[in-house]
């Protein structure tokens, strides 16, 4: 590191520090919203200089100078901007051996997975490429070792090679300098290539007067991208709508340009998706290998990410407790140890505390190092040289051999956790003050002292022109305008464009039955399922899914029990003999780390079908689509989605196979998530034609998707009779997509009799029984209108209030329970519509579903569905 890129990082501290202080500034006469600091944390510059800015990042909430850092890398000039080079030992051989691995890897038990590839060989697997870092105790048992300080000088053939000088381009003012070989470090705003180097072991002498000839510290403007990263923060913190991330909707670090992502919900929840994001980014880095240059005319497929993009995320000590970082290290381990590769560097900056709840002693450490699969790099995060050389090292490594890290800043916090909180309440004085010693950007101003870069008064003098610029700015943002409207406020919340999406379906539809015929016939194994049928609802899912798979070439459908045994019901039979283990494979049995690898996969450009087993186990992971999946769209206004649909086997009426884990009627949690899509397909014909919308929609609006199925009608084949067969439904020929298309909120209506007394509101197994409800309610002359919703998020309230308005009687039919279910939001949307006819509702008791004949006493029944329509008759 020269002395010219430390003082442009001592900056980048500076600046952060500055804008925490202009936070507690804002705050201290109300018109500032969010005061958790990144003082003590002011070391993570080091991280992001380490790292190239086409690696996409996600941050935590401390990550001030990381993001200073990102935003000057972002903003260097093209002319000096270094040119991404091939990793080293990424061959062509090693591409072209992925799809033998992959099915070695599944003879052998395990599912290649996003990735696309599986059982590395052990040179290409293991840590022979690179020296063992013998200082801190050689290689771990599981083959992953460990580095720090003491390790020694980065291998070499672990870095790029070196860029492009930027004296090569005279009369040009670089942001950065580009010598650095993990990245590009911001550069000071001097002569290229004049700064004095800073070794590693301690200050370096000076020459002549004690100073390199850099930019006297005090001279230095702020540099524009450090001015630009102020502004973005500082709008976050007034909640400005011209923030350019969230547009004033909440204070993150995140901009798609600067390959940034937005985290913004619990602690560690971010870190499955990076899981995610690392597998999707090597599976697509592998694809681009494989695919070979284009056809003529044919343009080339962009890519969202470099293709040896490696992927960062942060956090800090007490989120490695979390059940969601337990899940990620655990998936990224796994993976690892099947021989998949997961670029993927952590990044722990461990300030000792959660809030008040001290780390225990040596805690942190032991827990990062035991974690089997992947590499343990360690830092004093106070250290700036020190922690840069680690992170280039860390980060050098995850580059080369695309497999996962950590690394291990140990930091400070000042100006305890946040707003008004008294750290002297939970902390003794002494402890404060050994922090304060501890201050990573006063650390840094004393390397530039001792190397004879400056003097102290002039770095003092620096940093009160920062403080006074940060000031300024945020002076300025403080008239910006806020969001004005509820309209305003959710507008990017969950688009919905209707015709683009009937437009996809009727497109795939006449790909299907035109140039894709061919392939789409010898894929169903020479009969196509329009000339199969009819089909059951599973039957019925699983040819959509096959016509899924070849419509969206970046669909992978995943889960577990999926791929191999096709599914606990048989619904994703033959998928992966299809199609590969590269779109459809088995995964680990965890549903945050399922939900995670969606969340990673979508946002890296594909087309994910997670399967949660039954519904009951989502609720393990509420908060991946809660907090991560729909927020995406909201705290990025759109320019960062993660399209998703997420198949779950649900609800009740199994018989033979009871309990309340198999037959589980909650849904409330995921109707109260803003922008989420919830389809609940009854018919096998729906079915189809609503998992096309459902797929149509993740890719044209980026929607996140609940595919709701009922188990209990997976395999039924009869309505009225045994026998009857009328149950079943053909499925669809392509050229019929277009005019059998389903839109997202709009309801089926079926009439049963003269139809003109009863409206009976359903979903799910409640249109089974409805149905055979009505049938006996016709032998008695009561005419029914049966009302399937099919969506239960958006509710087809304009379909509802038509239907209720025709016979001025509503019966609800909700198999889910009285208090939080879909009966009530059906209800509240009468009501809310002006409805004043008669309303009744038959649902389930508050009650968890229990094991054998006692179910019946819980749920909702056709004798209670005919009681209840006549007692509103009698009315």
């Amino acid at each position: 590191m020269t002395g010219a890129q430390l003082l442009d990082l001592f900056d980048a501290q500076v600046t952060s520090r500055q804008l925490d202080l202009a936070g507690r500034w804002l705050r201290s006469f109300g018109e500032g919203y969010y005061t958790i600091s990144s003082a003590g944390h002011e070391g993570n510059a080091a991280v992001a200089a380490a790292l190239r800015p086409t690696d996409p990042a996600l941050l935590h909430y401390r990550s001030g100078a990381f993001y200073c850092v990102r935003a000057a890398q972002s903003a260097a000039p093209a002319a000096v901007a270094p040119v991404a080079a091939p990793v080293p030992d990424q061959t062509a051989d090693d591409h072209a051996d992925g799809a033998a691995a992959e099915r070695a890897a599944d003879h052998a038990g395990g599912g290649a997975g996003i990735g696309g590839e599986a059982g590395a060989s052990d040179s290409e697997h293991g840590d022979s490429a690179v020296p063992a870092a013998s200082d801190n105790g050689g290689e771990n048992g599981d083959g992953t070792g460990t580095s720090g300080p003491s390790a020694g000088a980065p291998d070499p053939s672990d870095e790029s090679p070196a860029h492009e000088s930027t004296a090569a381009h005279p009369g040009v003012e670089p942001a950065f300098s580009t010598d650095a070989p993990g990245g590009r470090v911001p550069a000071a705003n001097g002569p290229t290539g004049t700064g004095r180097d800073v070794e590693m072991a301690g200050p370096t002498p000076a020459d002549g007067d004690g100073v390199d000839p850099v930019a006297a510290p005090e001279s230095r403007p702020l540099p524009g991208a450090y001015a630009d990263a102020a502004r973005d923060v500082l709008r976050g913190m007034v909640a400005s709508s011209q923030e350019p991330i969230a547009g004033g909707r909440h204070k993150v670090f995140g901009r798609a340009d600067l390959a940034v992502v937005p985290t913004t919900s619990t602690i560690a929840s971010h870190l499955p998706r990076a899981v995610g994001m690392g597998l999707a980014v090597e599976r697509l880095r592998r694809q681009e290998a494989r695919r070979g240059p284009a056809q003529p005319g044919e343009p080339p497929a962009p890519a969202p990410w470099a293709a040896d993009a490696i992927v960062v995320c942060s956090f800090g000590d007490a989120s490695i407790n979390h059940a969601s970082a337990t899940a990620a290290f655990n998936t990224a381990g796994w993976y690892d140890h099947t021989g998949l590769r997961i670029p993927v560097l952590f990044v722990c900056e461990d300030n000792g505390l959660g809030i008040s709840v001290r780390s225990p002693q040596g805690w942190v450490a032991t827990a990062l190092r035991s974690k089997p699969g992947i590499r343990y790099f360690a830092a004093d995060g106070a250290d700036l040289v020190e922690a840069y050389q680690v992170a280039v090292e860390a980060a050098a490594w995850v580059r080369r051999h695309r497999r996962p890290a950590v690394l291990h800043l140990t930091t400070v916090r000042l100006m305890g956790h946040a707003g008004a909180d008294a750290e002297s309440a939970y902390r003794s004085a002494g402890e404060i003050a050994a922090d304060v010693l501890r201050d990573p950007v006063a650390a840094t101003a004393r390397r530039l002292v001792d190397a004879g870069l400056a003097s102290g008064a002039e770095l003092l003098e620096r940093y009160d022109e920062i403080g006074w610029q940060v000031r300024r700015i945020a002076e300025e943002v403080l008239d910006e305008p806020k969001l004005a409207s509820p309209a305003e406020v959710i507008a990017p919340l969950a688009p919905r464009r209707p015709l683009r999406v009937a437009r996809a379906v009727a497109d795939a539809g006449a790909q299907a039955a035109g140039p894709g015929a061919a392939a789409r016939t010898e894929t169903f194994g020479g009969k196509p399922p329009e000339l199969a049928g009819p089909f059951t609802l599973a039957q019925s899912i699983n040819a959509a899914l096959t016509d899924g798979l070849l419509s969206h070439p970046q669909m992978a459908v995943f889960g577990e029990d999926i791929a191999a045994k096709g599914g606990v019901y048989g619904v994703t039979k033959g998928l992966r003999d299809r199609f590969g283990v590269a779109r459809v494979f088995d995964t680990l049995l965890d549903e945050t780390s399922i939900l995670g690898l969606g969340l990673g996969a979508g946002l890296a450009g594909m087309l994910p079908v997670p399967e949660i087993q039954y519904l009951a186990y989502l609720h393990n992971a509420e908060d991946q689509l809660r907090g991560e999946a729909a927020s995406m769209g909201f705290f990025s206004q759109g320019a960062l989605r993660n399209p998703m649909v997420v198949r779950v086997a649900g609800l009740a009426y199994q018989e033979g196979f009871g309990g309340h884990f198999h037959n589980d009627n909650s849904v409330a949690v995921l109707r109260d998530v803003p922008g989420l899509v919830i389809a609940v397909p009854a018919r096998p014909d729906d079915a189809a034609a609503m998992l096309r919308t459902c797929l149509a929609s993740a890719a044209v609006d980026g929607s996140v998707c609940v595919f709701l199925e009922p188990i209990a009608l997976y395999h039924t084949r009869d309505l009225y009779t045994d026998g009857d067969g009328e149950w079943l439904a053909g499925y669809s020929e392509p050229g019929a997509w277009a005019g059998g298309h389903v839109p997202v909120g709009r309801a089926r209506v079926y009439g049963v009799g003269s139809a003109e007394d009863v409206t009976i509101i359903t979903f799910g197994n409640g249109v089974r029984m409805s149905l055979r409800a009505a049938s006996a309610l016709a032998d008695e002359g009561i005419g029914s209108r049966v009302v399937d919703l099919r969506w239960l998020a958006p509710l087809p309230v304009a379909d509802l209030i038509r239907e209720a308005a025709a016979t001025g009687r509503v019966l609800v039919v909700d198999e889910t329970r009285r208090s939080g279910g879909v009966g009530e939001g059906v209800i509240a949307a009468l009501v809310d519509a002006g409805y004043v006819g008669a309303a009744r509702r038959v649902a389930g008791v508050d009650s968890f579903v229990p094991l054998g004949p006692a179910a019946r006493h819980v749920l909702v029944s056709e004798e209670a569905i005919t009681e209840g329509a006549r007692t509103l008759l009698a009315r």
